[in-house]
């Protein structure tokens, strides 16, 4: 996917032209959210395949490995499908990380609040069809959507006494720090000492949530930061680096092409074309 953001429905003609596709588990380059209004879905992701019935929520992280079929209930599928990119959101997408490990899928009630949340769908649907689309309303109703969800999310949810449960809080306070801290030029050893364990098991715990290290989830949040700036401001190349935490503008750039495999240069006009 090119771009930043994008928002459609999926329906009953749309499963019967996936049902003849060879669909493969893979990852995408994106954050993806389905909203299952009517239908389900038969959800491969977490190492589990799960079936669904409407209403659910399902989010899929940036390069996880899933499998997703809608299916129809009752001969019907409606599903609004939500695609962005990290940095459209970069306060709230790392915390989507942590809260939706292993609970890609949500079931909810056909209530009130699941109606705000398909009222909100309509508005940024409404918004990015216009000839013109403000992509700063979008973002407010996308946190808001998400906002919405995050609250539903801990009233269904039970927590449970485990070391999975202690894992989580610990990479979600990690990740509340990392906010905090993401623009000093800090490592892993830093973090670990502000939640009072050593490095290798915060190290483990990020392996075992994000598959990444410390380090790179740490440059990662820099560079989901890196190209908000890119896209939104008109900052220079070194003041982007400085703001970031990195001391010399030819390692951040370096940085930045080995994960996104363009310059900070090459990325901006990249943007200023998509968004034009």
């Amino acid at each position: 996917m090119t771009e930043i953001f994008k928002i459609y429905k999926f329906g009953v003609e749309d499963v019967e032209k996936n049902e003849v596709l060879l669909n493969e588990p893979h990852s995408h380059n994106y954050e993806e959210l389905i909203i299952g209004i009517e239908g389900q879905i038969d959800h491969f992701i977490d190492f589990n395949s799960t079936v669904f019935n409407a209403p659910f929520i399902s989010f899929v992280t940036k390069g996880k490995v899933h499998r997703a079929k809608p299916g129809l209930k009752d001969g019907k599928c409606d599903l609004w499908v939500i695609r962005f990119s990290s940095e459209f959101i970069p306060e709230t997408v790392f915390q989507l990380y942590s809260y939706y490990h292993n609970e890609a899928n949500i079931s909810l009630q056909r209530d009130m609040c699941f109606s705000r949340l398909l009222s909100l769908c309509e508005m940024m649907h409404m918004e990015s069809i216009q000839e013109e689309p403000d992509l700063g309303i979008i973002r407010q109703l996308l946190g808001a959507l998400f906002t919405m969800i995050e609250s539903e999310r801990r009233k269904s949810k039970l927590e449970n006494e485990s070391i999975e449960k202690t894992k989580s809080l610990t990479f979600k306070n990690f990740l509340i720090l990392l906010e905090q801290h993401y623009t000093k030029p800090e490592g892993a050893s830093f973090y670990a000492d502000k939640l009072s364990m050593s490095s290798r098991n915060l190290n483990l715990i990020s392996q075992r949530i994000l598959q990444q290290s410390v380090s790179e989830i740490i440059e990662t949040r820099k560079l989901i930061q890196a190209k908000n700036l890119l896209t939104t401001t008109d900052m220079t190349i070194s003041e982007i680096g400085f703001a970031l935490g990195f001391s010399e503008n030819t390692y951040f750039t370096h940085v930045f092409k080995k994960k996104s495999g363009l310059t900070p240069s090459e990325f901006r006009s990249e943007m200023k074309k998509l968004i034009s």
